[in-house]
């Protein structure tokens, strides 16, 4: 199994060498000299500036069942300490009832492993909330979670697994060896939950990133693929496909620039930036809260340790967010966020333009 950059003690381990990697590669041939607030202002925004907050995102710890070579947030079995406590859950919860948001993402690691994960979809459906779980598959084969399909079912949670690909070569290769065996028996118990079957309150959705250094095919075209692939093939129904850019932070970042491809990737970045996905970016209307409580713009910045800034203009903690401070900041970027630009643009939600 690989281990985490942080179990290697790997430098890449710490933020600012990933943010230094990647703002030391000269791009000053590319497009705006690869710097994003030009892009931005060659677009006519001075800086990206914060809609009203509709998504509301919880990372609930480090922990997760796997060690995926793409994983942005370097997440792991050795990932123990870092992992969301009750206090921190319930402040998250009295900082939702301050926003407007309707959807509650949660999110990792594997959010299952952690002992707030029921508390917090409890207390979020019970509010009235979308409740969105991030899922890796394989953890519904975990002993003591495999009720996990049928309960979250109960509670219309939507559920967003990870699948690099319907096929097996490419999961297997982004996730580990015998990764795609595990997910097809985690969608059949998903499927068997009434998950897949155009039911608003059992939805599922595969999300997709490439196996390599490009960017994803047409989301809708594809869609239609997997769907005819894993019906015919395996018997196996979902709702929808999104697909994501990937980012160059965490193990991502260490893949390119082991396999020499970091410098293209980042010009392909670069040279693929769209002004029409501006409107959409997710740190635009989602906040992304860290598992010790500390908020971000966006899961990404979280991972490279760039805080929100509130009303002292510095990082603050998810129990004082203060809602007109918020909606008053201006977001932080950097050079990784050619990444949910680029193409038809990337968020938690998939693609931001459609073909």
């Amino acid at each position: 199994m690989t281990l985490s950059l942080h179990a290697r003690g790997a430098p890449l381990a710490a933020p600012e060498k990933q943010i230094a990697a990647v703002e030391a590669v000269d791009l000053s041939a590319s497009a705006h000299g690869g710097d994003f607030a030009r892009a931005l202002a060659a677009s006519g925004r001075d800086a990206l500036r914060p809609g009203p907050v509709e998504i509301f995102q919880i990372n609930l710890g480090k922990l997760c069942n796997m060690t995926c070579r793409h994983c942005h947030v370097d997440a792991g079995p050795d990932r123990t300490d870092e992992m969301m406590d009750r206090a921190t859950a319930e402040a998250c919860l009295r900082a939702l009832d301050r926003t407007g948001a309707h959807t509650v993402d949660l999110t990792g690691g594997a959010p299952e492993l952690s002992l707030q994960f029921r508390y917090v979809v409890d207390e979020a459906a019970a509010r009235g909330k979308h409740v969105i779980d991030r899922c890796n598959l394989t953890i519904l084969l975990v002993p003591g979670l495999r009720d996990l399909p049928a309960w979250m079912g109960e509670r219309g949670v939507e559920v967003v697994c990870s699948l690099p690909h319907w096929r097996k070569r490419g999961t297997d290769a982004q996730r580990g060896d015998g990764t795609w065996e595990k997910s097809l028996e985690a969608l059949h118990l998903l499927n068997e939950a009434g998950y897949g079957a155009g039911d608003p309150r059992r939805r599922l959705t595969l999300v997709s990133n490439p196996v390599g250094a490009f960017l994803p095919a047409n989301q809708h075209a594809t869609e239609r693929e997997w769907k005819e692939g894993l019906a015919h093939e395996h018997g196996i129904a979902f709702d929808r496909l999104i697909f994501l850019n990937n980012m160059p932070i965490s193990r991502y970042l260490e893949w390119l620039e082991s396999s020499g491809n970091l410098a293209s990737y980042l010009e392909l970045l670069v040279a693929s930036f769209n002004p029409g996905t501006i409107d959409g970016l997710m740190c635009k209307n989602t906040l992304s809260i860290g598992w010790d409580g500390r908020v971000y713009d966006c899961d990404f910045n979280q991972m490279l340790d760039l805080p929100a800034r509130g009303s002292s203009n510095g990082g603050f903690h998810v129990r004082d967010l203060d809602v007109s401070a918020l909606a008053a900041r201006e977001i932080v970027t950097r050079r990784h966020c050619f990444g949910c630009t680029a193409g038809a643009g990337s968020s938690c939600g998939g693609a931001l333009e459609q073909a």
